[in-house]
């Protein structure tokens, strides 16, 4: 099962997950989260992280532009688009990237169902909360495409597992405080999602 490890802050932090067998790294581009990185503090992290680690950027409301720079700028690899945007925001990125879709109702999980996607939580805030989706929504629907984000934690990522999603992402569930990751809870996550 691959894994992603969000709002890394630190070398530190990115060191341990990686170490821990984390696939992938999430950095955090919206100034009103807890865990926001400046794109100069992604990009010295970044470029001291070894290869085949996917560097992950999330963006909210922000232009293609935007994105495609910042991605550019910082070295990240994809893109994680946290808002609703239309179809020529998404013609417009030179970057891979990964939609969002802040599940309110079980129809949602079904969007972009032909794409890989992240399925999260809905919540007024934007990523973070540790608020879990309805899993019920889940039974009897193609999952493999779906990378998991909302309240997974080391403690019910096992019981998941059932439903064979792509992937699991998470932030709170791993952390000392925000932003700040608590290593034994990184390493307990990375081998209860395996």
């Amino acid at each position: 099962m691959r894994t992603k490890i969000c709002g890394i802050t630190s070398y530190e932090d990115a060191i341990m997950a990686i170490d821990a067998g984390a696939d992938a790294l999430g950095f955090v581009f919206y100034e009103k989260s807890p865990r926001y990185l400046t794109p100069l503090q992604a990009k010295k992290i970044i470029q001291k992280l070894p290869p085949f680690i996917e560097k992950v950027a999330l963006f909210v409301n922000v232009d293609a532009q935007t994105v495609n720079a910042t991605c550019k700028d910082v070295g990240a690899t994809l893109a994680q688009i946290h808002f609703d945007a239309d179809t020529a925001f998404y013609d417009a990125l030179e970057i891979p990237h990964i939609k969002v879709i802040r599940a309110q109702k079980k129809e949602d999980i079904l969007k972009y169902s032909d794409e890989y996607r992240l399925v999260d939580a809905y919540c007024e805030a934007y990523g973070g909360a540790g608020k879990q989706i309805n899993t019920e929504w889940f039974e009897g629907i193609n999952c493999s495409k779906i990378i998991l984000a909302g309240g997974l934690n080391p403690q019910n990522i096992t019981a998941l597992k059932k439903y064979g999603f792509y992937a699991f992402d998470v932030s709170s569930g791993v952390e000392i405080s925000h932003g700040k990751k608590d290593a034994k809870k990184v390493k307990e996550f990375i081998q209860n999602a395996c």
